[in-house]
């Protein structure tokens, strides 16, 4: 049987061919990624698994746009990040990704709702418009209780929702996440992958994680594992 017409059109939202990353450091280069290839299709939930140092890290950073290759390309639903300015480039990165990280890095003068708001403001949503988003996303977070405060107020798993909801304020199609669970004992750390999960499917939004957790990648649809910046 010869395939639907449209079949042959499609492409994965996330690709990447032959990524090698190599950093300068003093007089010897460090080689972190070699050759490394990978898809993701709309709504998957992908692990990218290793120990530290197999390049985990540094990969999700180029498949969301924030380093470049030192060769290699990654499309987003077919589009080469190569090609886009640093404009371009950083509205992508503001408007279809969603990054989520293992220290949070959540501004420490900003309460919950205006940390949450913050990207929202940054790609010119109304004041009003971004605040309401930020509070939905913090009471589906399980956080109505913590809207004013700051983030020394707030505990780590606290901390991390108040991430991923900054994470998804802009409706992203791909939300990528380092180690989210890294900084939490390990109820926690359950709790926020389970979320993150329940909101993959309730949003449809494309989930790729890195972590070194056998426990965080079983909650994948797809593990991928990584071994000295090169594919098991």
């Amino acid at each position: 049987m010869s395939e639907p017409a449209n079949a042959k059109l499609a492409v994965p939202l996330l690709r990447a061919t032959d990524l090698a990353k190599t950093y300068f450091t003093g007089e010897q280069p460090l080689e972190v990624l070699h050759g490394v290839g990978i898809e993701v299709g709309a709504g998957d939930f992908v692990a990218l698994r290793g120990v530290s140092g197999a390049g985990k890290s540094t990969l999700l950073h180029l498949l969301g746009g924030l380093d470049a290759p030192t060769a290699g390309e990654v499309w987003f639903e077919g589009q080469p990040l190569s090609a886009m300015s640093a404009v371009a480039l950083a509205r992508f990165r503001n408007t279809h990704v969603g990054f989520i990280f293992q220290a949070y890095h959540l501004l420490p003068d900003l309460d919950a709702v205006e940390n949450v708001a913050l990207p929202a403001r940054m790609a010119r949503v109304p004041f009003d418009e971004a605040e309401k988003r930020a509070v939905d996303l913090l009471k589906h977070v399980g956080l109505g209780a913590r809207l004013g405060h700051r983030p020394s107020q707030l505990s780590g798993g606290e901390q991390q929702r108040v991430a991923i909801a900054r994470a998804l304020i802009n409706r992203p199609r791909l939300l990528l996440a380092d180690e989210p669970t890294g900084n939490l004992d390990s109820h926690t750390g359950e709790e926020i992958i389970r979320l993150l999960a329940g909101l993959r499917e309730e949003r449809g939004v494309t989930l790729v994680i890195a972590t070194h957790d056998a426990r965080v990648a079983a909650h994948a649809q797809r593990v991928v594992e990584l071994e000295d910046g090169r594919l098991k």
